[in-house]
């Protein structure tokens, strides 16, 4: 099964904490309305945590508000030079609707409304600021799965991501 962490970024402090159930977290919503963001890659983890959604009725169901977001990092230097703008946006929107097809059916099936949003620049600090701007109760991403070594070497977005967000965020691995 999925292993489940919520962490919760403090001024102070960043913890981690089991969850089994959503909860507002930004005050109580009317009718236990959650607004959750879906950070979405198209990579298996991503599937993984969606999987893990939708058999929990509690965290994917029409009560609650969801946006998803794909995020993308701008293209830049030599990989840029030439390039059409216009042209790099369509390949942006192109890629992302790629990950949102499959997403899009899924809510689509079981009438849920959702807002499907592409961003592209860096990664979590774009994804951190979605979630703010929109006031989210919970972020909800999947995790690669790499130890503590790994993210200091590598530096993942999920790393990035918990350092530079202040909703909380739900990592399934």
């Amino acid at each position: 099964g999925s292993r489940v962490a919520l962490a919760h970024r403090r001024p102070s402090d960043r913890h981690r904490v089991a969850r089994t159930r959503p909860r507002a977290t930004n005050g109580s919503r009317q009718g236990g309305c959650v607004n959750i963001l879906l950070a979405v890659d198209g990579s298996p983890y991503t599937r993984r945590m969606l999987a893990y959604v939708a058999e929990n009725d509690e965290w994917l169901g029409s009560k609650h508000h969801y946006t998803v977001v794909h995020a993308t990092s701008r293209l830049r230097g030599v990989g840029a030079r030439g390039v059409d703008p216009r042209e790099l946006s369509a390949v942006y929107r192109n890629e992302a609707e790629e990950v949102f097809k499959p997403i899009r059916a899924v809510f689509m099936q079981r009438g849920i409304a959702a807002n499907f949003v592409n961003l592209v620049g860096p990664v979590a600090e774009s994804i951190a600021r979605r979630a703010e701007r929109d006031s989210c109760d919970l972020l909800v991403m999947g995790s690669h799965g790499h130890g503590s070594l790994a993210n200091l070497v590598m530096g993942s977005v999920v790393t990035k991501v918990l350092a530079c967000c202040k909703v909380p965020v739900l990592l399934i691995r």
